[in-house]
């Protein structure tokens, strides 16, 4: 996908749009979000600091592979900036990718909007990459994340046990998912759905 295609792509919601981010939009206000300990907590497994530079070298590495995009997530009361969400690495022979969402902003995190963008990732996804399923995995106390994720449409899919190590404890990893149904038959999700509860419940 080219840069003119990339930033021709805006996908709309009721309160919220997303659409690529520019490098200048990487501000020190955004930069307070990656900073943000509580909001970092499962944001990435590696427990790296992410600065700046590698932000925007992650940024840049990505949209060169064509694997790899992150786009902001807006409230459309003002065109704020409040979040990013990121699709990938994609693999384009399986058409499969990651997706993660961060509301980042706090003045609009604890109002629903998280799932909000999310769904508008997945429309994303499937529309415009042609992705035929979007997965990820949160530690199981990551109780918001779940949440969210499950309420744009992903299901989950299993569980990993021991997956991590928090404070010296064993955890879990959810495995979620969300099928593209131009890919998946209703019947396959439904089977899917019907089995989540043995993995996980809210």
């Amino acid at each position: 996908m080219t840069d003119i295609e990339l930033n021709a792509i805006r996908i709309e919601g009721e309160q919220l749009y997303i659409k690529k981010i520019a490098v200048t939009e990487i501000t020190e206000r955004v930069m307070d979000w990656f900073n943000d300990e509580q909001l970092m907590k499962y944001y990435t497994n590696s427990r790296r600091q992410i600065t700046k530079e590698s932000l925007l070298t992650a940024i840049e590495d990505g949209e060169k592979k064509g694997n790899q995009f992150t786009f902001g997530i807006y409230h459309k009361d003002g065109d704020v900036l409040i979040g990013t969400l990121k699709i990938g690495p994609i693999n384009f022979n399986h058409k499969t990718s990651d997706l993660v969402a961060l509301i980042g902003d706090r003045n609009y995190l604890g109002k629903g909007l998280a799932p909000k963008a999310i769904a508008l990732g997945n429309k994303l996804a499937f529309d415009h990459f042609d992705i035929r399923k979007l997965y990820g995995g949160m530690y199981e106390s990551n109780i918001p994340s779940i949440k969210a994720y499950l309420r744009a449409g992903w299901l989950v899919e299993a569980r990993l046990k021991g997956q991590y190590v928090v404070d010296g404890k064993p955890e879990d990893r959810i495995e979620v998912a969300c099928f593209n149904p131009k890919y998946f038959s209703e019947d396959t999700i439904l089977e899917i759905k019907e089995k989540q509860s043995a993995y996980y419940s809210i």
